[in-house]
Order: C-alpha cells, then sequence, then structure tokens
C-alpha cells in the first residue's frame, strides 16, 4: 500500500559507504522491520531497529549507527539532521474521489493532507476546480516540507479559506487544523472515497478539555515536562510556563523526559501537568494520566490569563 522505495535505501547506503545503519518505524510500518532488515544486511551493512515507538519526524534517534533510515514522515526543515534518509511511504493506490465531494465545502477551499496523500492534493484540486470552486494551497512554516501539508503539531499550511478539505485518515491532524482555524473542516479518506466532518469529534475533544481545565484551576503545585526528543523539546515553552505559575504564586517543578508516560509521571507529587511536547500527549492520552495534563495554552487559561473563549491548540 505504501512505497518503502528499497531500491533507493540501498543506493543511498551504498553511496556513502555505511557499514552500519538504524531502521525506524512508525507503528503502521513496524511489521516491515524484518523484511526491510534483511535486504540492508545482505549487503554486508550492520542493521539496527529502533524498537521503541516513533512519533514523527521529532522523533529521531541512530542508536550510534552511522546513518538512519527513517519511514514514514517527511523531514523537518528546520531540524538540521545529518546522515539521516527519509522515505516518506507514501500510498501508491490510486484515489477514490466520490463525486459529490465538495457538497459540504464552501467559499473558497483550503487542502491539507497528511505526507502519505500529500501528492494527491493536485488531483483533488483539478476536480474541485471542475466543479466552480475556488482551491487553495498553502506552504507552511519552517517545519512544513511541502504545501498543503499538516503535521500532528503544526497546521500552519492552513492559510486563508472559507472551509477545508483534509486528505487522509485518522482525526489528529485536521484537528489540529480544525482547531486552529475555527473553520468547517472535511475528511476525505482517498482510498475508500468516504467524507465525514469532525465537528462531533471536535466538540468531544473540546468537553474533555474544558473537564482538565477545570480540575487543574485549583492546582497548587505544577510539573512542566521538557522533552528532550530532538523536534519537540522547547525549551522556551517550558521556562515560559514555569516563569507563569511562579508570577501566580504557586509552585513549579521542571522535569526533563525522553518518553512521556502516565508510570514515568506517577512518583512526583503534583497537582497538574504541564506537557511542552507533543500536543497529542494532552489530547489523545489525557485520561491515562492521574492529574490533569495541560498543554502551554490551556495552563494560560487554569492561571486566568486567558478566558475559555479563546481556547486554542497548541502547535510547535
Amino acid at each position: 500500500m505504501f512505497d518503502l522505495k528499497l531500491n533507493e535505501v540501498v543506493d543511498w547506503i551504498r553511496s556513502n559507504g555505511f557499514s552500519s545503519v538504524a531502521v525506524q518505524l512508525p507503528e503502521g510500518l513496524r511489521s516491515k522491520a524484518m523484511e526491510i532488515a534483511d535486504l540492508i544486511s545482505s549487503f554486508g551493512v550492520s542493521v539496527t531497529i529502533i524498537g521503541d515507538p516513533c512519533y514523527g519526524a521529532c522523533d529521531i534517534r541512530m542508536d550510534n549507527a552511522q546513518a538512519l533510515i527513517h519511514f514514514g514522515h517527511s523531514a523537518i526543515p528546520s531540524q538540521n539532521t545529518k546522515n539521516v534518509l527519509y522515505i516518506e511511504a507514501r500510498t501508491d493506490r490510486d484515489i477514490n474521489i466520490p463525486e459529490d465531494l465538495g457538497k459540504e465545502l464552501f467559499g473558497t477551499v483550503g487542502l491539507l493532507a497528511t505526507i502519505q496523500y500529500v501528492h494527491l492534493i493536485p488531483q483533488v484540486k483539478e476536480f474541485l476546480e471542475s466543479k466552480g470552486m475556488t482551491v487553495k494551497v498553502y506552504k507552511g512554516d519552517d517545519r512544513i516540507a511541502y504545501p498543503g501539508q499538516v503535521l500532528g503539531c503544526n497546521h500552519s499550511s492552513a492559510g486563508p479559506a472559507d472551509s477545508y478539505l483534509f486528505i487522509g485518515e485518522g482525526d489528529f491532524h485536521p484537528l489540529a487544523a480544525a482547531f486552529g482555524t475555527k473553520k468547517k473542516m472535511i475528511i476525505l479518506n482517498p482510498i475508500s472515497g468516504e467524507t465525514r466532518n469532525v465537528d462531533e469529534v471536535r466538540d468531544r475533544i473540546l468537553r474533555k478539555r474544558f473537564a482538565a481545565i477545570q480540575s487543574a484551576k485549583e492546582a497548587q503545585r505544577f510539573l512542566v515536562i521538557l522533552c528532550s526528543k530532538t523536534g519537540q523539546r522547547r525549551d522556551s515553552a517550558a521556562k515560559d510556563s514555569a516563569k507563569k505559575i511562579i508570577d501566580s504564586g504557586k509552585k513549579v517543578y521542571t522535569v526533563v523526559m525522553d518518553e512521556i508516560s502516565p508510570d514515568r509521571l506517577l512518583s512526583y507529587d503534583v497537582d497538574a501537568y504541564v506537557n511542552t511536547a507533543c500536543p497529542r500527549i494532552a489530547m489523545d492520552d489525557s485520561v491515562r494520566y492521574r492529574r490533569p495534563m495541560l498543554t502551554p495554552p490551556e495552563l494560560d487559561i487554569v492561571l486566568g490569563l486567558k478566558e475559555w473563549d479563546d481556547y486554542s491548540f497548541d502547535s510547535i
């Protein structure tokens, strides 16, 4: 279903003369690890498979290998990485565009996609324009590799539009853009051709976030979490959050962690956590933590620096 470009991988390793490489794959491609390792090692190259979870290009590691083959994500342009080959694993299947695509869209339409489907944007754009619609595809900031691409933590390619069409699967990426734009967001599954909107999921997430914020309003002791992962470390966000907590007359501690999980936070006797790593930790996994897990923008609401009506999605 996804093109792993294994010939390109082998050519890159051999042309650079690497004798050892690490291979990193997201969960959806992990079943291909042995096949990839067998192919590379057949050329006399030592292969280490990175077994820890991989959340994106923000999460690369080599484990003492000379180079890294990172599958499933695009490079983050602003992130300097030496001896890393990104295999974006784009779908090799034909797109299924329903004839009534666009019926829920209006005005100027912004097109968005994850890396697996970003190459399908021109085809969808042409289809919508053939229906008389005005379609825009914007280039994001320096964390975004391609026009129209969105990350779970970055929706800067969602430029000015009246409604948006997201090409992909799952909810997290389009939800990030929907929270950021506060505009109608329709999801097109390019394989099945099914469409749906994110309103119900967005409202459910907002109710959970409101509950987390309310439960943290009486907190006196906060733990600010700073992630050591390459593309998730936000020292300024951690320092800014800690200062706001101190200025509000409350107690704050800062912890540096590589992998953030409920078990690793159990020992810290605090009333609430402030996560400056991937926003998905608070959005997807908050119910797993024994204390409210907040994002920096949510901390502002807890401390009375912003109102709930000004709620915004955390982004990197």
